[in-house]
Order: structure tokens, then sequence, then C-alpha cells
């Protein structure tokens, strides 16, 4: 078996396809109503009571084309072959009905919905009705070009949406990834920093240890054997997951550093902090998170935000949390992120998450765009 043939039937299934959307109602209520107009007012329509029984009797297989695409594909297509099979052998007119045209739609959601083993099996079904269309329906090779050409289109649109889709979720788990070891990489500076300053107190007293009782000599080496240990240990970790990159030890920026973000851009809108409430004795990973998503959200206001005049920042802390929002006054609409930005928004909330918290962004009422976020003041062991 070829790798591309067992890469496909290995494919599985996209995970929670939506079940039922406004959108499928919609569809199923203007295919039955184009399907009863048809019936009613085409004139040269064969067999006008099967031809608009089996069109709307099909139709709500619609609304199950996403969560089961294999079963509906083989019933609508597997009931249409036996249609026209009883048609030839009794010498009936072929059925030639304009609506079932909405049966495209189902290998679209076959390739787009299905596994790779769904997908090759409907594929064998569909076969079947649409080669005996073409026998029992010919009227010449540019119509069965056309109409092959249609078909594959269906398939070709599916499996190129899925494929777009995948790509897009697997850079989402990236920056995800991204986003933990970046938080993972803070923590460990941070520490590192305070480990490593353990260790000097450790060899001063190990040094004024002469001029004092004898007493905590002993335990200051103890400190500073278990603290150099626990410092190279770390080095050493990071350095593997920086693929040997230096290692700075310097505390991250926090709240105190938000004034950072505060002024006027040169080409873009003012940018005002406001810190207030208890935001004393942070732990460093809240202290940083809640300086990096400031920092993400300024820079996509400044990136996004059209015609806006001021970025507002404020911070308040009380006694079990931080919380921060970020806003704009934007054109309504207009801050809208694409792709990249909301990667950012992505790993924005990712960090919340990881420290116990919660991160959204969205449209404000009236003008602008907000992102807030609200982190508890201690983290979860």
């Amino acid at each position: 078996m070829s790798n591309p043939l067992r890469s496909l039937l290995e494919e599985p299934r996209p995970p929670d396809p939506p079940v039922r959307v406004w959108r499928d109602w919609v569809l199923l209520a203007g295919v039955t109503v184009v399907g009863v107009l048809e019936g009613v007012l085409r004139e040269d329509l064969p067999l006008r009571g099967l031809s608009v029984a089996l069109a709307l009797g099909l139709a709500p297989l619609l609304l199950w084309r996403r969560t089961h695409p294999l079963a509906v594909v083989a019933t609508a297509f597997g009931v249409t072959a036996g249609v026209d099979i009883v048609l030839v052998a009794s010498g009936a007119p072929a059925l030639d009905m304009n609506t079932m045209v909405y049966l495209l739609v189902m290998p679209y959601s076959l390739f787009r919905w299905g596994s790779g083993r769904e997908a090759v099996a409907g594929l064998a079904i569909i076969l079947v009705p649409a080669t005996l269309s073409l026998v029992v329906s010919w009227t010449g090779v540019a119509d069965a070009i056309g109409g092959v050409a249609v078909l594959l289109s269906a398939f070709a649109l599916g499996w190129a949406v899925r494929s777009e889709h995948g790509a897009r979720e697997r850079r989402l788990e990236q920056v995800k990834s991204e986003e933990r070891a970046l938080l993972a990489r803070e923590l460990h500076d941070t520490v590192a920093h305070h480990v490593s300053a353990i260790a000097v107190q450790a060899q001063a007293g190990q040094a004024l240890a002469p001029t004092s009782p004898s007493s905590p000599l002993e335990a200051l080496a103890v400190i500073e054997e278990e603290a150099s240990r626990t410092l190279a240990e770390m080095r050493a970790m990071v350095r593997v997951l920086r693929n040997e990159a230096p290692v700075d030890y310097a505390p991250q920026p926090g709240v105190a550093d938000l004034e950072r973000l505060a002024g006027a851009s040169p080409a873009g809108p003012r940018v005002d902090v406001s810190v207030s409430g208890d935001l004393s004795a942070l732990p460093a990973a809240i202290d940083a998170a809640v300086f990096r998503i400031a920092q993400e959200a300024v820079t996509n206001a400044l990136r996004h935000a059209r015609n806006a005049t001021l970025i507002d920042v404020r911070v308040v802390g009380d006694q079990s949390t931080v919380s921060l929002v970020v806003r704009d006054d934007g054109d309504p609409g207009a801050a809208d992120p694409g792709d990249e930005a909301g990667f950012g928004l992505t790993g924005m909330a990712e960090r919340a998450l990881l420290l116990g918290g919660a991160c959204r962004a969205g449209p404000c009422p009236g003008r602008g765009w907000a992102v807030s976020a609200t982190l508890p003041r201690q983290v979860s062991a």
C-alpha cells in the first residue's frame, strides 16, 4: 500500500463537529421550498410525485451530515442508486429533479468531517449512482465532464477546508505549547534568581561563622550545598529546553514595569496606565503574567484599532484576585484581530488558564475592543 493511501486511510475524524446550527435549518427549509415549487411549477418534470417525494424525503439527512457523514452518504446515494436501477429495469424515464443538486453537500461533508476510511468508502458508494446517472441520462461528453468536475469539486473543497482548519488548529496548539514553555522559563528564571541569592547568603554566613557561635556553620553549609545543587540542576534543564541558549537570571517584568507601556505612540493612540488596589507581594508568575498580557493587548490595539485615540490599561488588585482590562476607543468592529493577532489572544488565554485565571477578548458596547483578564493572587501548587 502506498504511503499517500495509507495516510488517507489512517486519517481520523476531525474532533467536535457541530451537531446542528441555524444554517442547517435554513438549508433544509430552502431545499423543501425549492423542491415543492419545482414540483408544482415545472411542466416537463418526469415522474412528478416520485421525484418530489425522493427530493424531500432525503433532505432531512442534511441535519446529520457532520456527525454521521458516511451513513448520510450511504443512505442518500444508496436510495438514489436503487431508484435509478428500478427505473432503468422497468423502462421508465430517469428522474430529473434539479433540487437534488443539494446532494453535493453530502460529499463535501464526507471529506470535511469523515475519517479517511469513511471518505474512501463513501467515494465508492457515490460512484455507483454517479455512473448510472451518466449512462442513463447521457447528453454528451461535455456534460459528462462538467458533471464529474462538479462532483470532484465538492470532494476537493471539503478536503481543502478540512486541511486549512487542521493547519490552524496545529498552529494554535503550537502557540499554546510556546506559551507554556515561556511561562516555565520565566518561572525558572525568577526562582533561579532567588536561589542564587540564597547561595550567596549561605556563603556569607560561612565567612562570618568563625566569629559567631559554631552551631549555624553546619546548617549554612547544607543550605549552600542544596541551593547550589538545585541551581545546577535547573540550569541544566533549562539549557536543554532552550537548545543550549544562554540563560538570563534577571527577574521578569511585572506590574511595577507597566509604566513602560504608557505614553504617546508616534503614529498611534495614547496609552494610559492605571494601577490601583493591593498589588504588593504578588507571586512572580502572576506578576509577570499581568505585564505580558497587558503588553500583548496593547500591541494588538496599536496594530489593529482603527482611528483609536486612547488605549486604557487598568490593573486592580484585591485580597484574592488581580484584574486587568485593556480597552481602546477604535471604530466599532475595526479591531477584530486577524489570524496572527488571534494567536496572540490564544497565548494570553492559555497563560491565564495555566495560572488558574481567565482571559477574554471582544468588542466593547459602542466602540472599541477590550481584553480582560482575571488572575488569582496565589498560584495553585
